[in-house]
């Protein structure tokens, strides 16, 4: 018997659940994950990692803080750079424009509207601002019925880009693929 327990029970706060073998299956939902300027090849490497996780797509807005052959972005994607579709765009108008009629969901911690309270529509597209600044203020107040807050509380200014990510899109999967 370990300090913890008898490993053969489940913890007493924890309810086992069956889980759909489904849920590996994108069911031809797609999501956008959009960095405007990342300025960190860790960061968007990571993030690349995860929109292969997901089957997301990574959109990348110029100009980037590091070029796209950067040893150490190559490195935090690992071997899953050849299961992601990224596309770099020449600034977020060219974006707009290749993506006529798409829905977009911007991420500020400036912003009043909790990323639960969205609801998510395969093919949206959730942009990220650079690591430094986010998103322009401009964009923000354009857009401020699409703009999404996550929670925050003390003395922290911002989270990690990547991590900021992982939350938003989990949130949106979890709404479109039920897991």
């Amino acid at each position: 018997m370990s300090v913890f327990g008898d490993r053969r029970r489940p913890h007493p706060f924890v309810e086992p659940v069956d889980v759909d073998p489904g849920w590996r299956d994108d069911g031809g939902v797609r999501l956008n994950v959009v960095l405007v300027e990342p300025e960190i090849p860790q960061n968007t490497g990571t993030i690349a990692r995860l929109c292969a996780a997901t089957a997301c797509v990574l959109h990348l807005v110029e100009p980037l803080g590091f070029d796209v052959s950067d040893r150490t972005l190559r490195r935090a994607g690992l071997d899953y750079w050849q299961h992601v579709t990224v596309f770099v765009h020449e600034s977020f108008g060219a974006l707009q424009d290749a993506y006529p009629g798409a829905r977009f969901w911007y991420t500020s911690k400036k912003a009043r509207v909790l990323y639960t309270r969205a609801r998510f529509r395969p093919d949206d597209f959730i942009v990220f601002g650079k690591e430094t600044t986010g998103l322009p203020p401009d964009l923000l107040d354009v857009n401020s019925e699409r703009s999404l807050a996550i929670p925050m509380f003390g003395p922290v200014r911002s989270l990690n880009l990547a991590n900021a990510v992982s939350i938003v899109l989990y949130e949106a999967l979890r709404q479109l693929r039920g897991f």
